[in-house]
Parts: structure tokens; sequence; C-alpha cells
């Protein structure tokens, strides 16, 4: 692993603290690339993304690039922009990856339609190795260099191994899986979970209901992720029960806040909605739910509220007096 390079491609939040991390740990070259010529020559020089990641200094070792030619070296290539915009990525990037390169999918959504990303980027780089990481780890922890654990899946248990050793650093600590589906569906479906805890907070239902509505949510999560072929254990490890604890809980999280405005009675579309990837992911999980015939009650009504059909009491009144049965 010597000859590793890594490349994070994104330079929002989420990748620049990535790129830290790994320049901080100093066992490779790594290059974090973007769109902007004028923002990435900002931060080559005064060593600051004060718009992302405010008082949190940028390594001295840290390339930055605008070029997409920059990613050709690299043979661990991180894809940190939103679900929405991975396509795009695979699109504008791809005819520069090496032949050698592996692309590892850092975003936490579902295709508008009702494709897992794998599924999306594989379709148009058929010969390129991927993985996806996901689970519970804030930009702002990871850049600070505060211990985090996230999960790290791939089809190839051999490939989700080497990268998870390549990846790890003595603050951010990888979990390799061979479970893609679930390490996907549970960092998409947690961002849904969240929103609903959200509401829950704002409408001041309790943290009797949050407690609740988080376990019913993971059995939500499990038994999709077993009818799209993926293991229901997954769903409690870093990648479900992990992310969804802390989305779910920690006023940092857009999902949470965007939740405990809509319970505060604010409509969803205009407190940031098309920012929040919960909110577009609501809608699609509620039709995967219909089309694999899994019952998804909170994921249903998340989504109802979302698009307006559905107020929060009238949603809280179905969840509570829906049929008794066994857990």
């Amino acid at each position: 692993m010597t000859n590793e390079r890594i490349a994070v491609i994104g330079a929002g939040a989420f990748g620049t603290a990535l790129a830290t991390v790994f320049a901080l740990e100093g066992r490779y070259p790594v290059t974090l690339v973007g769109r902007q010529p004028n923002l990435m020559a900002d931060l080559r020089d005064d060593r600051m993304h004060d718009s992302a990641l405010p008082g949190v200094p940028l390594p001295d070792a840290l390339q930055f690039s605008a070029e997409p030619d920059a990613v050709a070296e690299a043979n661990v290539v991180l894809f940190a922009v939103p679900s929405r915009a991975q396509l795009d990525a695979a699109r504008h990037y791809g005819p520069y990856l090496s032949p050698d390169a592996a692309v590892v999918i850092c975003a936490k959504g579902l295709d508008r339609a009702e494709r897992l990303l794998t599924d999306v980027i594989s379709a148009e780089l058929p010969k390129t190795p991927l993985a996806v990481l996901s689970g519970p780890g804030f930009a702002a922890d990871i850049a600070r260099g505060l211990p985090t654990a996230m999960s790290l899946g791939a089809q190839d248990p051999v490939l989700a191994e080497r990268l998870a050793q390549v990846l790890s650093s003595r603050s951010f600590r990888l979990y390799a899986s061979s479970d893609v589906i679930g390490v996907q569906l549970g960092g998409a479906l947690k961002n849904v979970l969240a929103i609903a805890c959200g509401i829950v907070e704002g409408a001041g239902l309790g943290e009797s209901a949050r407690a609740a509505l988080i376990s019913r949510g993971l059995a939500e999560m499990s038994r999709l992720v077993e009818a799209m072929g993926g293991n229901s254990d997954t769903v409690r490890g870093l990648s479900g029960l992990g992310d969804l604890v802390l989305t779910g809980t920690s006023h940092q999280s857009r999902n949470l806040s965007f939740g405990i405005s809509i319970g505060k009675g604010e409509p969803a579309q205009t407190v940031g909605g098309p920012l929040v990837e919960g909110a577009f992911a609501a809608s699609v999980a509620a039709r995967l739910g219909r089309k694999f015939s899994v019952d998804l009650p909170i994921t249903d009504a998340v989504a109802a509220i979302i698009d307006g059909r559905l107020d929060v009491m009238t949603a809280m009144e179905q969840l509570m007096t829906r049929p008794i049965k066994a857990e």
C-alpha cells in the first residue's frame, strides 16, 4: 500500500474534512479536487475553508486542484458530493480515472429512479471497482481529528479491507463490510428517520416518542434491507443504528433541523428542503417500500408530510393507532 495516492472530489464540508484527515495522517499524497478555480486557489493559499469548516486549518501536505485530470494518478478516488451530483461527478471525472482506480461513494442517498448509488455509478463506470463510505461522522468532527468510526462497504471483501486500511487513521477508523446494499440503505434511510426525529422534537412530543421512533425506524430499515438483498445485521452497525443515533439527536444534523422546523409548523418547501438529503430520499424510499411490498409507516408519513399531503398531528395519530402486533 506504499504507492497509494488519494483524490477527494468535492470541496464542500465533508470532502474537505476527509481530505484533511487523510493528509494529516501523512501516509499518502492527497489532493482535494473541486470545480471552482478561485476557491481551490484560495484554499491552497489561505489553508482555511471558512465557509465550510470555520476555524479548521488545512494541512500543508494537502494539495488542491480544479483540473479534472488531477485524479489521473490516484488509485483511491472519493466522490464526496451530494447524492444528486454523484452521476455528474462520474461523467465529469470518469474519463480521467486511472485504470487501477477504485471509487468510493461518500453520499448517503438514493437515485430518483429508485436505484442505489452504486447501481447509478456502475452503469457509468462499468470497469471501475466501487465502494461506499457511510456511518456516523460529522465533517467538523472528522476535520478536527475527533474520534470517528464509519463503515466502508464493497462487494469484494478484499477491496473493502484494502480501502479501510488505506483510509483509516489514528482518529478516523473504518470497518470493512461486503454488504453494499445494507450500508447504502442505512445511510439513506437514516436521513429520512432523522427528519422524523426532528418533527417529534419540533412538535414537542417528548424524548420517549423519539426513542420509540428510532427503534421502530430501525425495524423499517431492516425490512427494506432484507427485501432488497442486504443483511439486516448491517442495520445494527455504524451505517444504520450508529448514524441514526447521531443524526436523529444532534443539532448539527441538517435533517434533524429540517424536521424540527416542520414540527414547529413551517412548510417543508420554505425551510431548505432541497439542501437536505432526507427530504429528497423520503419519497424515493416510500416508493421502494411499495415496490418491494415492505411496510414503512414512518417513512411513508415523512414523505407525505414533506409533500404536504399530511399534517404532523394526523401522522402521529395514524402511527399510534396502527393495529397492535408483536414486536
